[in-house]
């Protein structure tokens, strides 16, 4: 036993080599070199991808603006800086530098009492050096030096909160969430401040910036989706009447913990039977039988990256003949839309959904459906969207155009789905079958695979 680790240590080289405990809040090629290369400030991402993030967008807002960005907008923030510490602001102020804005980055630094109990925080030093920001403070300071800049700034990007829908406080005051400073006077200033004109939203911003994935990006969704892929496979191997859909879910999570990944993407969906007919199904508490058949939908997150993969399988590993007919339809479907994907058709999202609708609805009338417009079909049998876009978060940011043209770079899912109840208007052997494929597509100007 002792041998084999020492030769996988050998075959790792020096990079097996870890910092422990870490001195940092989170890896670094110091502390996890196994997990982050030399020239990447999160694994797999580049120090390079996070400066031209904020050069673009700070390309795309006015002279003399202001963009405020919280940890608690989770996803956003970690796009533009790579920071992963909680309690921690960035304030990119748009300017006539070389670089043209200028970054600062606000935490709460060292804190040895809270680091006992929940590991390493990175010095304000440490912040400034490795996320290559020209200035970094303590959290506390923030809404001060917020407001410090309300005088001679055009404008102030900010993207509030989202309120839940049982508070009683309005929405500007829900910046209250995540500004500290010496008083709450202080905060209802920069508030009010706030609340006028000069206040700009910035997601429909980053959104843009988003939706195309750098090379960089695409290596790590690469990756996500096929420890993904690997785990379905596995999983329809395991999976055999008599056992549950609970099961099913844990092997699918621990086959892709094994592949390297470091969290499931979303809570899983193993339906088996007519529990396909749910959606979204998630109580995975359903004992296989025989006859039917098994919809996982399921993903792992990968370098902060998710993958969205659902397969639809027989349970006893052989398909029934309206089981194969059905299965049949779905997947000619979707193999015929993602021959339309590349940028070069020019379809959008949405007219991509037309598509599919137009298609699933001839292959449903060739097997014994009677489907007069594809409103009988979107009503009951095909209900959900054809497509979202994917990256750091499952669906991506809710500010892309869904009828602009697909562009390159972009990573979407093609997820075509029929779901047939058990009423007289369908054929009864469909009945109480569920049966969805996903994938995930990178867009490009030319499809790589039609030559």
């Amino acid at each position: 036993m002792f041998n084999s680790f020492r030769r996988a240590g050998t075959r790792l080289g020096t990079r097996s080599i870890a910092t422990k405990p870490a001195e940092y809040g989170q890896p670094t090629s110091v502390s996890h070199p196994h997990l982050v290369q030399r020239n990447d400030l999160t694994p797999g991402i580049p120090i390079s991808d996070y400066e031209q993030r904020r050069r673009k967008l700070m390309d795309l807002l006015p002279d003399g603006s202001v963009a405020v960005y919280n940890y608690r907008q989770a996803s956003d923030f970690w796009y533009l800086t790579g920071f992963e510490e909680p309690d921690s602001a960035v304030v990119l102020e748009k300017n006539s530098s070389e670089r043209g804005y200028k970054m600062t980055l606000f935490s709460s630094g060292k804190d040895l009492a809270k680091e006992k109990w929940d590991g390493a925080r990175t010095s304000l030093s440490a912040a400034k050096d490795v996320f290559h920001a020209d200035d970094t403070m303590f959290i506390d300071r923030f809404g001060s030096y917020l407001k410090s800049l309300l005088p001679t700034s055009s404008y102030v990007y900010v993207d509030l909160p989202n309120v839940t829908h049982n508070t009683t406080r309005k929405k500007s005051k829900s910046l209250l969430k995540y500004l500290t400073g010496p008083s709450a006077r202080e905060h209802e200033d920069i508030i009010d401040s706030l609340s006028g004109s000069m206040r700009r939203p910035l997601a429909s911003q980053l959104g843009k910036l988003r939706s195309i994935k750098s090379k960089a990006e695409q290596q790590v969704m690469r990756a996500a989706a096929d420890i993904s892929s690997r785990a379905h496979t596995k999983t329809m191997r395991f999976a055999q009447p008599g056992r549950s859909e609970g099961a099913l879910a844990a092997h699918f999570e621990y086959m892709c913990a094994l592949g390297g990944s470091q969290r499931p993407a979303y809570v899983p969906v193993v339906a088996s039977g007519p529990n396909a007919l749910i959606l979204h199904y998630t109580a995975n508490n359903q004992i296989i039988t025989e006859d039917e058949l098994v919809l996982i939908d399921a993903g792992c997150e990968y370098n902060g990256y998710a993958s969205d993969i659902t397969r639809t399988f027989p349970a006893s590993g052989t398909f029934s003949a309206p089981q194969r007919e059905l299965y049949s339809a779905v997947l000619s479907a979707q193999k015929q839309l993602i021959g339309l994907c590349s940028a070069q058709h020019g379809y959008s999202l949405q007219e991509l959904h037309r598509k599919s609708c137009v298609l699933l609805k001839s292959e449903l009338n060739q097997i014994g459906f009677n489907l007069r417009n594809e409103g009988d079909l979107e009503r009951v049998l095909y209900p959900h969207y054809l497509s979202h876009p994917i990256g750091i978060d499952l669906h991506e940011s809710s500010h892309i155009d869904r009828a602009a043209p697909l562009q390159d770079g972009m990573v979407i899912t093609i997820e075509p789905g029929i779901y047939v109840p058990p009423t007289a208007n369908f054929p009864k052997h469909f009945h109480n079958m569920g049966i969805r494929i996903e994938v995930g597509y990178f867009v490009f100007f030319v499809d790589p695979f039609s030559s």
